[in-house]
C-alpha cells in the first residue's frame, strides 16, 4: 500500500496580492489530508473520501483503463446539492493523465481512500492537499495540476509540502518558496477564530481582479509587510502590522475589515486570512479572547500553537 500526506494551510499575509507576485507569509497547519492507495484485482479505480469524523462523503468507481465514471454516491450537502463532486474528481484525473499519459493506463485496479484530519468547511485546503497528494502519486508537477484544475496562487501547494512557515512568491510553475523562522515569542497571545462559514475564494478573487487597477505600490507594501511580520518581536508592533495590512486590502477590494463589521468592540486586533468574509481570522488577545468570541457566536477559537506546525 502507498500512502501520501499533505499539510493544510493558512495565509497570514498577502491575501489576493499573492496572485500578483507579492511576497506572502504562509503557515502549514498541524492538520491535513492523507491518501492511501491499495492495488486490487478488478480493473477499477474505487474512490472513497472520508471526513475528519470518518464519514464517507464521496464514493466513486471508474472503469480502467478507460477512466470512465461508472457510479458515484456523495453527500450532496458538500457542494450545495449540485452533485458535481464525482465529475470534479473525474476532471482532475483526466488532467493528471494529460500531464502523465501512462497514469492509470493499465488494467491494474486500485482502492483509493482520502481522509481529512480537519473539518471540510474550515477552508484549510481540502482541494490543495488532494492535488498535492495525487501529484505525488502520479509523479506530475502539483503547481501545473493546480493551474489546470482549481487555479490560484499555489501557496497552498507549498504549504502542503513544507513543515514550517514559508515566504511564498508566485512565479509561474516554479514559485519561490523560502523557509523562514517565524516562531513569534508572543504566540500564546495569538488565536485563530472560525467565522462559521466557508468562503468561496474564487468569488473573492473575481472581485479583486475587477477592482485591482495598478497595484505596483501595494504589492511592494505587502511584500515589505511580510518581511516585517517575520522579523516582528513584540505584540504591539505585530498588531500595528495587522492593522496596516487590513487597511491596504480593505482599500483595494473596497470592503470593510472584519473588525469594523463584527468586532469593533474587541480589545485586540483581528485580521482576515485568505478570502475575506469567511473561514478563519487571526486575533491577538489573552485568556479572555475565547470568551469574547464565543459570546458573539463563534465557538471555534484555536490557540496559534495548536493549529500551526
Amino acid at each position: 500500500m502507498k500512502e501520501y500526506y499533505s499539510n493544510g494551510k493558512l495565509l497570514l499575509t498577502g491575501e489576493y496580492f499573492v496572485l500578483e507576485g507579492a511576497k506572502s507569509l504562509a503557515l502549514p497547519t498541524t492538520c491535513g489530508q492523507d491518501l492511501q492507495i491499495e492495488p486490487i484485482n478488478q480493473p477499477e479505480l474505487i474512490w472513497e473520501s472520508y471526513s475528519n469524523t470518518g464519514e464517507c462523503w464521496l464514493e466513486a468507481i471508474f472503469e480502467l483503463p478507460k477512466l470512465r465514471l461508472t457510479s458515484a454516491t456523495y453527500d450532496d450537502k458538500q457542494d450545495g446539492g449540485k452533485g458535481n463532486l464525482a465529475e470534479n474528481l473525474f476532471e482532475i484525473l483526466l488532467q493528471i493523465r494529460n500531464l502523465n499519459p501512462s497514469f492509470l493506463k493499465l488494467e491494474q485496479g486500485y482502492l483509493v481512500k482520502t481522509s481529512l484530519t480537519f473539518p471540510k468547511n474550515w477552508g484549510l485546503g481540502t482541494s490543495s492537499t488532494l492535488i498535492n497528494n495525487l501529484a505525488n502519486w502520479a509523479k506530475v508537477n502539483p503547481y501545473q495540476l493546480l493551474e489546470k484544475t482549481f487555479g490560484g496562487s499555489g501557496y497552498d501547494i507549498a504549504c502542503a509540502q513544507n513543515n514550517s512557515p514559508i515566504v511564498y512568491t508566485k512565479n509561474g510553475l516554479e514559485p519561490n518558496v523560502e523557509k523562514v523562522d517565524f516562531n513569534p515569542n508572543f504566540k500564546e497571545q495569538l488565536y485563530f477564530v472560525y467565522l462559521n462559514k466557508k468562503q468561496n475564494s474564487r468569488e473573492g478573487i473575481q472581485r479583486f481582479k475587477s477592482l485591482k487597477g495598478n497595484l505596483t505600490s501595494e504589492i511592494a507594501q505587502i511584500s515589505q509587510l511580510t518581511h516585517a511580520f517575520v522579523k516582528c518581536e513584540n505584540i504591539a508592533n505585530f498588531e500595528k502590522l495587522l492593522f496596516e495590512h487590513e487597511q491596504i486590502v480593505s482599500k483595494t477590494i473596497q470592503l470593510k475589515t472584519v473588525q469594523e463589521i463584527y468586532f469593533s468592540d474587541y480589545f485586540g486586533q483581528t485580521k482576515s486570512l485568505g478570502a475575506w468574509g469567511g473561514d478563519f481570522i487571526l486575533a491577538t488577545g489573552n485568556e479572555d479572547t475565547s470568551k469574547y468570541f464565543k459570546e458573539k457566536g463563534f465557538q471555534t477559537v484555536i490557540p496559534y500553537q495548536d493549529l500551526i506546525l
